[in-house]
């Protein structure tokens, strides 16, 4: 890589912002300048709670360190600052920063850069806004850790959705195909048999990690430990499990917020959300999480990932949530916001090609892989159409499977007519998928029209399904009341006189978003239903605290 005669890297896009004079001194309150000599390494790939720095003379590169080898991302001059989202939300670092002419840098602690930008609002959206964006970059051009593995192993699916869902920067080395993964492996001592494996840091590599362990590598995971009884604790990173968070920890509540999977939910695998108040221009799913996420921990949430909630127990007037890997977190109420999954189709040979060629999220990571190749899309709800638009910018031609009559049944009519004016966008009304036709990886499907039984093959080298979903209440095991459907009922619907809005059947358990009884479906009514959850929660501990007294006043003397 050459570096002796580097250029700043022009900001194109607003990922480079230059800070002013002003801002510089306003920053210079919080931290401190010092000098820097060539070859000297800011932070390194792998960091976790790295420092914010402001490059006031001199140059610096950011590097993917890959592997195989290290890539120049971006070069820095006077006036600009380095870092992305993981800074804000301390989890490790996907880049390297080396200086590579010698000068002075403004050094920030993490932790009172989030300070200051709270108190300077311009200056924190500005921050923030350069982090959102080259976030999307890294993701774009695979940096950050490794994976190295097949397309055809299980759990390199796996540890590549847990990336993607948690829209963490990474790249895959495809064992199949990528010419370098061989000499890679024998040079880091591994064979073939014991992959995939995740390369987070230089040669440290972890062999087949879960999702747990690589979470824990990468900083996600912070519930605080121990038996503390928090004020809340929240199930669920989605819209209504996040904005629980951020309202009830910006009034002062002791919160942990819990997700098997990752923060954002199903609206995070979104790659555009046009309908919310507040975007015209729309925004990503993930962007909407990684916002609500970094203003939670503002405020002092903790929130870790992955983190199963299995059970569910009383005890003594608290709750416990148990979580797959053993560990407990305690909390004197409970919001559920598990929301909902997908449906699986019921197709033969689904299983034989779910591992490798069946997706049930639309994100960059995914659009990389097919690249080019012809895809199918199932499903007739707004989620479908979303996919099938940002999907059309990527695959060579794209089938979307509807079982409606109309595309605009249950899907908005703005993405309606968008679909219909995309030119490699195919509508099968009123069909549905019958079979999966392929050896090894997904070739083609074969769908058929409801109204004539026509069969008809259509090429596709991916599958993305969208037909409906279903509540995440399994682990609940019958603590809280379901209604046939199992969602859960709240308020004057679990029969419990004196039950609140979105109260379950067990007192201080409350229910907000998707995976409630009677909810509408909408991001914007389960931010709604989160932020009104925790003003139910100070009500439920209100007037416990008023029955305590009460009991207490007509006890004997």
């Amino acid at each position: 890589m050459q570096t002796d005669a580097l250029v700043e890297t022009p900001d194109s896009s607003g990922a480079y912002p230059r800070l002013s004079e002003q801002q510089i001194s306003a920053i210079e309150i919080a931290g401190r300048r010092r000098a820097v000599r060539s070859g000297e390494v800011l932070v390194r790939t792998g960091d976790v709670g790295y420092d914010f720095f402001v490059v006031l003379s001199g140059k610096v590169a950011i590097l993917d360190e890959g592997p195989p080898l290290p890539e120049l991302v971006a070069v820095h001059g006077p006036r600009r600052f380095l870092g992305e989202l993981s800074l804000l939300t301390e989890q490790a670092s996907p880049f390297t920063a080396i200086v590579r002419q010698p000068g002075e840098v403004l050094q920030v602690p993490s932790e009172r850069l989030r300070d200051l930008a709270t108190q300077d609002t311009v200056l924190g959206d500005l921050i923030l806004r350069a982090f959102v964006l080259r976030r999307t970059l890294l993701l774009g051009i695979g940096a950050g850790f490794r994976i190295i593995g097949s397309r055809y192993s299980p759990d390199t699916r796996r540890l590549r959705e847990f990336a993607a869902r948690n829209r963490l920067p990474h790249g895959w080395i495809d064992l199949e195909d990528d010419t370098s993964a061989e000499l890679l492996l024998r040079r880091l001592g591994i064979a073939p048999e014991e992959t995939p494996v995740v390369i987070v840091r230089g040669d440290a590599v972890l062999r087949n990690p879960s999702a747990e362990e690589l979470a824990r590598v990468l900083g996600l995971r912070d519930t605080g430990g121990g038996e503390t009884v928090r004020d809340l604790v929240v199930v669920g990173a989605g819209p209504a499990g996040l904005a629980a968070a951020v309202y009830g920890a910006s009034e002062g509540l002791d919160i942990v917020v819990v997700d098997g999977v990752a923060t954002g939910g199903q609206a995070g695998t979104s790659s555009r959300i046009e309908n919310y108040v507040g975007f015209p221009s729309g925004v990503s799913g993930g962007e909407l999480a990684d916002r609500a996420t970094i203003q939670a921990r503002k405020f002092g949430a903790r929130i870790t990932v992955p983190a199963e909630a299995v059970a569910l127990e009383g005890r003594d007037g608290t709750y416990a949530v148990r979580l797959g890997d053993g560990e407990t977190v305690v909390g004197r109420t409970v919001v559920i916001a598990t929301g909902a999954h997908y449906r699986r189709l019921s197709v033969p040979r689904l299983e034989d090609f779910e591992p490798t060629c069946v997706y049930y999220a639309a994100t960059q990571i995914e659009a990389r892989l097919c690249l080019g190749d012809p895809v199918v899309v199932v499903g007739g709800g707004n989620s479908a159409g979303q996919a099938t638009v940002f999907l059309s910018r990527y695959a060579a031609r794209v089938a979307l499977v509807v079982r409606e009559p109309e595309l605009d049944v249950n899907m908005s009519r703005y993405l309606a007519d968008r679909i219909g004016r995309l030119e490699n966008v195919e509508v099968l009304l009123h069909h549905q998928l019958r079979e999966l036709r392929g050896d090894g990886c997904l070739d083609a499907v074969v769908a058929e029209d409801d109204l004539t039984s026509e069969r008809r093959t259509v090429p596709a080298k991916a599958l993305f399904v969208f037909i409906g979903a279903s509540p995440r209440t399994k682990w609940l095991d019958g603590q809280v009341a379901l209604d046939d459907g199992g969602y859960i009922l709240t308020g004057p619907d679990t029969g419990r006189p004196g039950a609140l809005y979105l109260e379950t059947s067990l007192p201080g358990v409350l229910a907000a978003g998707d995976v409630r009884h009677g909810s509408i479906m909408r991001i914007a009514s389960a931010v709604g239903e989160g932020a009104m959850a925790v003003k139910l929660v100070r009500a439920y501990v209100g007037r416990s605290h008023g029955e305590l007294q009460r009991v207490a006043m007509a006890a004997p003397r």
